[in-house]
């Protein structure tokens, strides 16, 4: 049976939906379920963060190659291959008997992901030309991919309650192979076989850096800042940086173009970019173990707090879009990034007093929420209608690839942190009675919500206050770190889109060639 256009087109919007609603749910459901890994397959914080850094790194190493292949093989077939895969490695994920077999797990899963979702855009722009049926379809595409990510917690929280923590992944295989179905019924092929070859040499040195410098950070606090082999990963990983630069300085066709930094609105736009990951998808990954540990709540109650943190990022977009049009990206990406860093900062205060509730982290979580929605769409439109339309894809190859880089970097980050400012607090309150190692290992086992650990110290009642507050403190560090860090880069964003406003107002370089005003 020969299917209409109008209905090939809806199984193919259909089938990247549903792409776009696993990709989201990979990444915002699992944040939930990590106290339960921690409690049923024994992981340490080390081992949490790589669950989620592992799926990231793997996004970050597979983008640019997985577009490349694609339009050189076929979008449809790349897209095909990558979503059979990511349900065969989420059954892997959902399977795994222990933290390593997870971990390899979503590695894999993350290879997949990433293919999945590059080739999706590109079956998107080739599937729905005319205007208004395009528009359409990316409207689509966004409300289900931003329902994935902001409804995932509450997904992942219900998932547990009602079932068990494997089926976080295991729901996917199905899916899956739903899109495949519908993909294989309504998508076209398309494909570009004069494009450029894929540049491996510095898709190579660029993913050895970012795990290189993760790797040092996530393994430092257990092992030491100063041990040998960790240090010589942290050489090789600067190594391996130059080496990057070096390479696309020299490339004919990059992955990386430098030149469009001079942008002074793409920076700006990239400075949003790195300050969205650099605090509020970052924090996500441990906002549950607050809520959990330090709050007392189960899977449910924490994924349903966890609401108010993601669900005004659907909101805001539509409002992002007018209000760029009006003031100009180059006012609404600053201002989204600093009321991120204002609402961490409130969470901070709401974290205070000692009946702390999600109620009182409300507001700051409310506003961190409303300032990634005016930032994060907003974001990928600046930096494709700053440059010319022949480095639109290098532009969102940059845009993601910095997203990425900057989550998985700033995950490892973030752990270091709460277990600094763990230990910090337990210093003072155990004195000398543990060395620096010991007092690290301590403070990982309460950082991973483990507040039983502190028991051993022989400090009878005051042992379980004693963990519950130094939890606290070390939240109270993610809080300030994230929220004056996000704060300085908007100062950034602002500064280049300033001076990309006096560069327009003196005629010296030409306007944005598509896309929202960039002043």
């Amino acid at each position: 049976m020969t299917l209409s256009v109008s209905t090939r087109n809806a199984l193919a919007l259909g089938a990247i939906s549903l792409a776009a609603l696993m990709f989201g749910l990979e990444i915002s459901s699992v944040p939930v379920i990590l106290p339960t890994l921690e409690k049923q397959l024994h992981g340490s914080l080390r081992d949490l963060q790589w669950v989620m850094n592992a799926y990231t790194l793997a996004c970050t190493t597979v983008l640019m190659a997985a577009g490349t292949f694609a339009d050189r093989y076929g979008r449809r077939r790349v897209f095909v291959i990558s979503t059979i895969a990511f349900g065969l490695t989420s059954l892997l994920c959902g399977l795994a008997p222990n933290m390593p077999v997870l971990i390899a797990g979503r590695f894999l899963q993350g290879l997949a992901g990433g293919a999945m979702l590059t080739s999706q855009f590109a079956i998107l722009s080739h599937q729905f030309r005319e205007g208004r049926e395009r528009s359409r379809a990316f409207a689509v595409f966004g409300i289900v991919f931003g329902f994935g990510l902001g409804f995932g917690p509450i997904i992942g929280g219900g998932i547990v309650a009602l079932s068990s923590w494997p089926w976080v992944f295991l729901v996917h295989a199905p899916l899956a192979a739903l899109t495949w179905a519908m993909v294989m019924a309504g998508a076209q092929e398309s494909r570009e076989p004069h494009s450029h070859r894929l540049d491996v040499a510095g898709l190579a040195t660029l993913s050895l850096a970012v795990l290189g410098l993760t790797f040092y950070i996530t393994q430092a606090p257990e092992t030491g800042y100063a041990d040998a082999m960790l240090l010589g990963v942290l050489v090789a990983a600067v190594a391996a940086l130059a080496a990057f630069v070096r390479i696309e300085r020299r490339h004919p066709h990059p992955m990386f173009e430098f030149g469009v930094f001079r942008i002074r609105a793409f920076s700006g736009a990239i400075m949003g970019s790195i300050g969205m990951n650099f605090s509020f998808w970052p924090l996500m990954i441990y906002l549950p173990i607050y809520f959990q540990s330090a709050l007392g709540y189960d899977a449910v109650s924490a994924g349903t707090a966890l609401l108010a943190y993601t669900v005004p990022t659907l909101a805001m977009p539509p409002l992002a879009e007018r209000w760029a049009q009006r003031h100009g990206a180059g006012r609404v990406i600053p201002a989204g990034l600093a009321l991120i860093g204002v609402g961490f900062l409130a969470m901070y205060a709401g974290s205070l007093p000692a009946a702390a509730s999600w109620k009182t982290l409300l507001p700051g979580a409310v506003l961190s929420g409303i300032g990634l929605g005016l930032t994060n769409t907003l974001v990928s439109n600046t930096t494709t209608g700053s440059v010319p339309a022949s480095r639109t894809g290098m532009a969102s190859g940059i845009d993601m690839s910095a997203r990425l880089i900057t989550l998985a970097i700033n995950i490892a980050l973030m752990g270091l942190i709460l277990i600094a400012g763990i230990a910090s607090h337990l210093r003072g309150a155990v004195g000398a009675s543990l060395g620096g190692g010991q007092l690290r290992a301590l403070a990982a086992r309460i950082a991973v919500g483990d507040l039983e650990a502190v028991h051993k110290l022989g400090l009878g009642g005051e042992a379980g206050v004693v963990a519950h507050a130094a939890l606290v403190h070390g939240f109270a560090w993610l809080w300030w770190y994230g929220g004056f860090g996000v704060l300085v880069l908007a100062a950034f964003s602002w500064r280049l889109f300033a001076q990309q406003r006096r560069a327009h107002a003196d005629g010296e370089v030409p306007q944005a060639s598509s896309g929202v005003r960039a002043h």
